[in-house]
């Protein structure tokens, strides 16, 4: 079965129909299943269905799953919690045999087939895995001979579509590798799988890492509210994950794609040093600040996934710096009291030139976060309000103007792979299939090389920044820096977001995420509460390289005295399926 979007062997999960296929003996199964789109036009078109000896195939996915229901009990499976539950919660739930694997991943795909095109229409997932099942029945089978085989047992992960998989194409949110499948695993999906996850689905994307929108999909939309951006470029993992379409989710920072949609949809999400992961079949944007990280509904949740991503691979020979900079473990070190002590400095200084402190969207904003502070200190940490960074101003300016990297490093990634349609940089621009806005982007790239004296002056004003950074932590003794990650409110997305080069030029209003890969250092972004729009704000602790473990520590304990995160109305549980 080749990859498939959304609406391909989606079982009704009714007991009574269930049941009756074994014990009544109906042999008409097919009628369970979601007929593959026929007809749709571009770009589901593109989402191709394969399904050799569909009635063989249908009959034994519908009696297997009816036979694990009844095995496990049927009341059991529908008492599990979905909406919410954590990788805990599941593998509580496979112990005490309350769900099995392959419910799980499907109780997940009807998540999908029900709020991704239909309902809200979020537009997150590109394909769904066509093994999932497959390899839940296989987890299942590996449980009862021997129990869990890694503390990501069954853990239905949403993989950002940057990330190669060798089973389902790899696009990067472009029409131009529609259908492209790399024939490898990235080395993060390795690690994954051999810790016991499986890879649900892969997610939208701004094309070639930037924005929201793109010719392979369309626009990302917000799970809290359609009509608003779901920031990017890892959109598709932030609206999905926040809708309960998976469990966790990887996303890419080079400039805030981590910490932008988990910002934007109550969640958390980690942007790592950058040697911590490996990024080896991954497509690059900036190589000294692109990394992988975790995206998930829980600090503890993200610290499980990172322990599994961190450590040296030498397919990304960068990674050798992270060696003697890996904990044993970054989930024992999480504690309820983890902020007791703790020193924080707040930065109240807009890093975006288009903040504007006067609007009501900005003190909606600030609302949020001024009771983030005191939630701070409530909970033990001493906090030094404001902090002054010098020249932080210079962040956005430094960020955007390093156009030096990108060419060179999509080049050299698209000459590794002989089949990709496409094999330049200038190649992908002739096209002429780019949207407009992601084409005036990589146009300012083309001919740019890391050999200018500009890099050289983009250089030295990271470094500038970072001494600032870090002589502001030492003076005033901090573990760590706290901002929103934006100071403005996710926009309504532009009716010719696709079409139009300049809709998108305040899509991040307010945007404080380019300082952490400026200067190269970790932050962790995590849920701060909701406006009164009822949109969320993100609160974000930025530490020194390799404090990770710190990060998380704060993270967990925040979150563990407030309990801010709260679902999206829009995709509620379904049915009879808490």
């Amino acid at each position: 079965m080749g990859p498939v979007k959304k609406n391909v062997t989606f079982l009704a999960a009714d007991p009574s129909r269930l049941r009756a296929l074994l014990v009544g003996g109906i042999l008409q199964v097919c009628s369970l299943f979601a007929p593959c789109p026929s007809g749709a036009s571009t770009p589901t078109s593109m989402r191709t269905c394969s399904r050799p000896d569909p009635v063989g195939l249908r009959w034994r996915l519908a009696t297997t799953f009816a036979a694990s229901l009844l095995v496990s009990g049927v009341a059991g499976a529908q008492s599990f919690q979905l909406l919410e539950a954590t990788i805990d919660d599941v593998h509580a739930a496979l112990t005490s045999r309350r769900i099995t694997c392959r419910v799980l991943v499907q109780r997940y795909l009807d998540r999908i087939e029900a709020y991704d095109e239909a309902g809200p229409a979020l537009n997150t997932i590109q394909f769904v895995n066509p093994g999932a099942l497959r390899e839940a029945e296989s987890l299942d089978s590996a449980f009862v001979a021997s129990g869990l085989v890694g503390p990501l047992h069954c853990i239905p992960v949403l993989l950002k579509d940057q990330v190669e998989t060798r089973d389902m194409p790899t696009t990067y949110g472009s029409a131009l590798f529609a259908g492209f499948v790399s024939g490898r695993d990235a080395t993060i999906v390795v690690r994954m799988q051999a810790a016991g996850a499986i890879v649900l689905a892969k997610t939208n994307m701004g094309e070639f890492a930037s924005r929201y929108v793109g010719s392979a999909f369309g626009a990302i939309r917000n799970a809290y509210d359609p009509t608003r951006n779901p920031s990017g470029s890892s959109g598709g993992t932030g609206s999905g994950i926040a809708a309960n379409f998976g469990m966790v989710g990887i996303g890419e920072d080079t400039g805030g794609s981590i910490r932008g949609p988990a910002a934007v949809h109550s969640l958390v999400g980690l942007r790592p040093t950058v040697p911590l992961v490996s990024r080896h079949g991954m497509m690059p944007a900036n190589p000294s600040s692109d990394t992988l990280g975790p995206m998930a509904r829980t600090v503890k949740d993200a610290a499980i996934l990172l322990e599994v991503l961190a450590g040296y691979d030498p397919h990304d020979p960068v990674t050798a710096y992270a060696t003697g900079q890996v904990p044993d473990s970054y989930v024992a070190g999480l504690a309820a009291d983890g902020l007791q002590g703790t020193r924080l400095g707040v930065i109240r200084e807009p890093m975006d030139p288009k903040t504007d402190p006067e609007s009501d969207d900005y003190r909606q904003v600030r609302a949020v976060v001024d009771r983030a502070i005191a939630d701070l200190q409530a909970l033990g940490a001493v906090v030094v309000d404001p902090v002054v960074v010098p020249n932080l101003v210079s962040v956005q300016e430094t960020y955007v103007g390093n156009n030096f990297e990108t060419e060179q490093a999509m080049n050299a990634y698209l000459a590794e792979h002989p089949d990709a349609p496409i094999k330049t940089v200038r190649a992908i621009l002739l096209s002429g299939t780019v949207t407009p806005w992601r084409a005036r982007g990589l146009m300012n790239v083309v001919g740019k090389s890391t050999d200018d004296p500009g890099y050289l002056r983009i250089l030295q004003a990271r470094e500038r920044l970072r001494r600032g950074v870090l002589t502001v932590m030492a003076d005033h003794e901090l573990d760590a820096l706290v901002y929103a990650t934006f100071d403005h409110q996710t926009t309504v997305i532009a009716q010719d977001a696709l079409t139009n080069a300049d809709t998108e030029d305040a899509y991040a209003r307010g945007n404080n995420r380019y300082l952490s890969p400026v200067i190269g250092f970790p932050a962790l972004t995590v849920p701060a509460g909701f406006t009164t729009d009822g949109l969320p704000v993100g609160l974000e602790f930025l530490g020194r390289p390799f404090t990770e473990a710190v990060l998380l520590r704060l993270g967990y304990a925040y979150e563990q005295g407030t309990q801010r995160r709260e679902p999206p109305a829009t995709t509620p549980a379904l049915g009879d399926q808490p």
